[in-house]
């Protein structure tokens, strides 16, 4: 990318005109199949391609803002935002969203539940394979994606109630060097029980599979993975192992399936051992790892050799030993980790009911942070320094028309 590029233009390495112009040809024919069905609306005239991203910018701009409802832009509240309001009455904002579409109309009840968005998935999937080569390091998890939680303390019980749950899981595969999210996989609720639960928690299986579509394209990169305890399975790893993908997991009794690892090491001793030491036992290129800091912490890899040591770094205690291993899932996780801290924050808080809608800007949410990323890796980051809110504001305005995304401004 040039030094001149605009945030704009790196949205678009994943959110292109092609696409946009998708989105304007579907939500006119799904407007112009809904009147043929439910009767005219005179009020409504077809989306334009300016249109269709001042829409989205509007929409993205509750990631920045944090307000819950993008028609705060035109209300005279705190979050009222009179430039942005110029741009398109509200009014028109409101046909737009209630039209919109992003794949052509189905009547058909017995498609899958994502197939109103599966085809953009498609396509941004491709886009980050094109757009990013992952370092070797690699994780699988859950991003923070739930209630912004200064909201939910300020909430009423009433609108609690109101709103409605998610119907579906998110997981990715994500650069532990950069925190760019390779790959994406949504698994839909089936049910969810009495207090909206997701069916995967306990369910190693699902996690397996969920981790199996993860990785689809790892195959022979020597990839290295790392997996939290619902994920890491002695089966799972030895199956990515076959395909040349590396793992390592931290394992759970209560979570994990232990399947075929060896009873012994799962139990804890009566008498803890000193802080720091370590039990391992090796099987080929898999090592089972039981190290003791305060509670016994077990580890399944074959990424690392098990005769390799490392340190876990505390500020009051100073320096512990462990395996390499061990340090290695440390280090990594708590980049992860730091990176939810940050740029979870920027996820788009519109919630709209429709579940594939939900999925949509969730995914857009993570093309936006991409975008963020890839930003920083290039030389355009060091003309403008933008943080990720700044980068956020600058995209906002430029998918609105209010400044030239044209590369050298």
């Amino acid at each position: 990318m040039p030094p001149g590029a605009s945030a704009m233009d790196f949205f678009q390495l994943f959110v292109p005109d092609n696409t946009l112009k998708n989105m304007v040809v579907q939500t006119n024919m799904y407007a112009r199949k809904f009147q043929e069905r439910f009767g005219s609306d005179s009020a409504w005239v077809e989306v334009t391609l300016a249109e269709m991203k001042a829409f989205l910018g509007y929409v993205i701009s509750t990631s920045v803002s944090h307000c819950e409802s993008v028609l705060s832009i035109w209300s005279s509240g705190f979050y009222s935002n009179r430039s942005l309001a110029l741009v398109m009455s509200q009014a028109r904002f409101e046909k737009i969203l209630k039209y919109f579409h992003v794949v052509a109309f189905r009547s058909s009840q017995t498609t899958p539940g994502l197939y109103k968005v599966q085809p953009f998935l498609d396509s941004l999937q491709n886009s980050f394979d094109a757009a990013f080569r992952p370092s070797q390091t690699q994780v699988l998890h859950e991003p923070l994606i739930d209630e912004d939680p200064v909201f939910i303390a300020t909430c009423t019980e009433r609108e609690l109630r109101k709103r409605k749950k998610r119907k579906f899981s998110l997981w990715v595969r994500q650069c532990s060097a950069t925190g760019f999210i390779i790959q994406i996989y949504v698994h839909l609720k089936e049910g969810g029980g009495p207090d909206g639960l997701d069916t995967l928690k306990n369910k190693p299986q699902l996690h397996g599979m969920v981790a199996r579509s993860l990785c689809r394209n790892a195959a022979g990169k020597n990839y290295i993975i790392f997996t939290g305890p619902s994920i890491t399975s002695l089966t799972l790893f030895e199956e990515f192992e076959k395909q040349g993908i590396y793992c390592c997991g931290l394992l759970s009794s209560r979570k994990s399936d232990c399947t075929g690892l060896p009873p012994s090491m799962l139990t804890n001793p009566a008498t803890p051992p000193a802080r720091g030491q370590h039990q391992i036992k090796t099987k080929g290129n898999m090592s089972l790892i039981c190290w003791y800091n305060k509670g016994h912490f077990r580890f399944l890899t074959n990424a690392y050799s098990p005769v390799q040591q490392g340190v876990i770094v505390k500020r009051r205690s100073g320096e512990i030993p462990c395996p390499l291993a061990v340090e290695a899932f440390a280090a990594h996780l708590s980049y992860i980790c730091r990176y939810d801290d940050k740029y979870s924050r920027y996820f788009i808080s519109h919630k709209p009911n429709k579940t594939w809608q939900q999925v949509f800007w969730f995914a857009i949410s993570i093309a936006v942070n991409n975008a963020y990323i890839l930003y920083k890796m290039s030389d355009a980051y060091h003309v403008k320094r933008y943080s990720r809110a700044q980068f956020g504001e600058r995209l906002v305005r430029e998918l609105l028309g209010l400044e030239d995304a044209s590369p050298g401004h």
